[in-house]
């Protein structure tokens, strides 16, 4: 027989991990990926001749990294100050955009091996980040219809409402 107390294990490093569920999630895997991606493109630029371009993947992967985290212990829901799809979308637009000049200006400038591979992992952080931003961009779009005070709905209602018949 289990004793009730007994039940949760002790606090430890597993504690630490993020749940399996928003590493399961469309969000979990894409901040994942852009995680991942923004290190090898730094470690490409590090290694290569355009090192003047690592401080763009370093960046954004610590951004990336810090929304994973903010995501995972849930601080967008305790932090309700700072409007979290905006800034996410608008993160995810500008490394989209700044991904794919650097990138363009890594294969095209430079030589080297690094480089290209570096320019090439852009290209695939750029779509990375599209398609974050595409998704976002929806789930945006969506939150603003349903709070917003100017919805179709809601005018109509206050048209039925209203008695005046002003001209």
């Amino acid at each position: 027989m289990e004793e009730p107390g007994a039940a949760a294990p002790p606090p430890g490093p597993r504690s630490l991990l993020p749940p399996r569920d928003f590493l399961c999630s469309r969000k979990g895997q894409l901040l994942t990926a852009e995680s991942v991606l923004s290190f090898i493109i730094f470690i490409c630029y590090i290694a290569s001749l355009a090192s003047s371009f690592m401080m763009a993947p370093l960046l954004e992967f610590l951004l990336a990294l810090f929304l994973f985290f903010a995501y995972t212990f849930k601080l967008n829901e305790k932090f309700k100050g700072l409007y979290w799809p905006l800034s996410d979308f608008l993160r995810c637009v500008t490394a989209a955009i700044i991904y794919f000049a650097i990138s363009i200006a890594a294969v095209s400038r430079y030589g080297d091996g690094a480089s290209k591979a570096g320019g090439v992992f852009g290209f695939i952080a750029t779509i990375v980040y599209a398609i974050d931003f595409y998704i976002t961009f929806n789930e945006l779009v969506t939150f603003l219809k349903q709070g917003s005070p100017d919805s179709p709905e809601e005018r109509k209602s206050e048209d039925e409402d209203s008695d005046s018949d002003e001209d």
